[in-house]
């Protein structure tokens, strides 16, 4: 029998009158001859509720100690998944990410699996059962609980896939796949019936929040086709797959990642600025994007540096910022409040036309760009995050919607 590996999340399982409702659409799979293993994210708001509990006792909670809370949410749901699907007479058993053989790093609240043992998955599937596994979590080398970061059930769900050699993974939520753009933002966005695995990695790097980037890349590594679909809307779905060569380029989405933070290292001494900034948000296991730093002269190496730093799951915030104060003085600044708004598609910097274009018309729309960043799939602009929605509305309208008229690009 093929194997299936579906993922629901939080809003697909946010009471119980939707977990019965996920129930029957396991069922129904299972009833066709599947091979099936399910992965559930916590109901509804329950991360963020603990995530609240835990703050409310500390500002800064030990990431550890979170990890052993938000990993309990996936487990209540799994639970009772398993218990409604017995209900209606289909043999199922719920594992924690440790039981279903998810090995990942000891970096608690953001690890990255490293590897997947399912062996208890493939025994009980053996069995007849349908296995529920719980996501967003695993276990480290240490035996410690870890918890995978935003998107961590995607994660979950695509890394179990790839293990077992799956057909597909199933992606269900309250959306109907991949956007242009925010629909809550952009109201002429449109529905993406299929898109490669490069641009979607790109989109989630870049702050969508549709699909975690991590499983896109174990997606793309073991060819596995993902099934973006809705739970609540069945009949439209997007597939994250290899797309076929002779397909036309250019931009196929917008997206942004609203407070990220800017910090910027100048002077005489940046170079070992750097390296004392870089071991500070190291011992804080802060992760950074897009460093940059140049060379003015043989003799001054690293005059000016910078990087970007998230918070998405950025839980130490406050204790970072005063020793970063004090180590560096003034000759390190802090820009907080920014987005990054990110235009993506294949061969977009193929030469610079994009690129020029982009900042021609925020600028003459006085949108203030204040950084750019590039790669093959992706043109990035940081912009005050009171631009944010003018400046994703500007580039669909531009590239997509093409409802601005071309600039003149010498």
């Amino acid at each position: 029998m093929t194997v299936i590996v579906q993922k629901y999340g939080g809003s697909s399982v946010a009471d119980l009158d939707r977990i019965r409702g996920v129930a029957q659409m396991v069922a129904s799979a299972r009833r066709q001859g599947h091979d099936m293993s399910v992965v559930v994210s916590a109901m509804g708001k329950t991360t963020d509720d603990l995530l609240g509990m835990a703050r409310s006792l500390s500002s800064t909670p030990p990431r550890r100690e979170l990890d052993m809370l938000l990993s309990t949410g996936e487990r209540i749901t799994m639970a009772l998944l398993a218990i409604a699907l017995h209900e209606m007479g289909i043999e199922s058993i719920s594992l924690t990410g440790s039981q279903s053989g998810i090995i990942t790093n000891d970096q608690h609240t953001d690890a990255r699996v490293i590897e997947v043992r399912p062996f208890r998955v493939q025994d009980e599937m053996a069995r007849g059962k349908v296995v529920i596994v719980g996501g967003f979590q695993g276990v480290s080398y240490r035996r410690d609980v870890t918890t995978l970061g935003r998107g961590g059930s995607d994660t979950t769900a695509v890394a179990l896939a790839a293990a077992l050699g799956a057909e597909r993974c199933e992606i269900y939520s309250d959306v109907d796949g991949i956007y242009t753009a925010d629909p809550a933002v952009v109201a002429s966005a449109c529905h993406l019936p299929e898109i490669s695995y490069q641009e979607m990695q790109e989109m989630s790097m870049a702050g969508a929040k549709v699909l975690a980037s991590q499983a896109v890349e174990f997606a793309k590594n073991a060819g596995i086709a993902i099934y973006a679909r809705s739970t609540f809307k069945p009949g439209r779905e997007t597939v994250v797959r290899i797309m076929p060569p002779g397909r036309p380029r250019g931009v196929r989405a917008v997206v942004s990642e609203r407070d990220v933070i800017r910090v910027r290292i100048r002077g005489k001494c940046a170079a070992d600025r750097l390296a004392e900034v870089l071991d500070i948000f190291n011992q804080a296991r802060i992760p950074l994007k897009e460093l940059s730093a140049t060379t003015l002269s043989g003799n001054v190496p690293w005059s000016r540096a910078s990087f970007v730093i998230s918070r998405t799951n950025l839980h130490n915030w406050s204790r970072v910022l005063p020793v970063l104060e004090e180590r560096t003085g003034d000759e390190v600044e802090i820009d907080e409040g920014l987005s990054a708004v990110s235009l993506i598609g294949e061969g977009i910097n193929n030469d610079s036309s994009t690129l020029a274009a982009t900042l021609d018309f925020l600028g003459g729309l006085s949108i203030p760009v204040l950084g750019v960043a590039t790669t093959s799939f992706r043109i990035s602009c940081l912009v005050p995050g009171a631009f944010t929605e003018e400046a994703i509305r500007a580039c669909h309208e531009r590239w997509i919607d093409q409802t601005i008229p071309e600039p003149d690009v010498p």
